[in-house]
């Protein structure tokens, strides 16, 4: 295991193994990349600086929905019960995506809004023996509400993968020893 310096705590914890490491970051970066390559529409036409700064949201929803299935970022938010309310509320990403893509927002918020929504009570469900069961309820209807809305093909996947980052990754207390 390798001890997390702390600017690093809330995405990794305060250790986590080499290879989670190393698959988080080559999740976020290639899944990023591969994006913006394979989906050159979603970003044409933009300014750079909405581009780039689209795709750092793109990359911490990616990276993210591996790092929060870590036992490293998993214990350090079971260990801060407070820091995981905070993170849940301070997840602003799917509608800024949508706003520096120019895609319409009403469809990002409807994501946005359930995903959080479902998060806080599943968070709120943490000592239910009956969390996990829930979490994976809400993030198949979510899943299905995604395909419904009718999103392009980018802000399909990155609203998918929000979904499993903040609901059912990071809202889920995935160590069975805390419960």
């Amino acid at each position: 295991m390798i001890r997390i310096p702390l600017p690093f705590h809330e995405a990794f914890g305060e250790k986590q193994s080499l290879l989670e490491i190393v698959l988080v970051l080559l999740f976020g970066i290639g899944g990023t990349a591969a994006m913006a390559v394979l989906q050159p529409d979603a970003l044409s036409g933009l300014s750079t600086w909405r581009v780039v700064l689209a795709l750092v949201l793109v990359f911490d929803v990616l990276a993210g929905c591996l790092a929060n299935f870590t036992r490293g970022t998993n214990d350090y938010y079971s260990a801060r019960p407070v820091a995981r309310w905070i993170f849940i509320a301070v997840h602003v990403h799917l509608p800024l995506i949508a706003l520096l893509l120019g895609t319409p927002l009403t469809p990002a918020l409807i994501v946005w809004g359930y995903t959080i929504a479902g998060a806080l009570l599943v968070n709120a469900l943490r000592q239910n023996a009956r969390q996990v069961f829930v979490a994976a309820t809400l993030l198949g209807t979510g899943l299905l509400m995604v395909q419904f809305l009718r999103l392009d093909t980018f802000m399909t996947v990155v609203a998918a993968l929000f979904l499993v980052k903040v609901q059912y990754g990071f809202a889920v207390d995935h160590s069975r020893t805390h419960r």
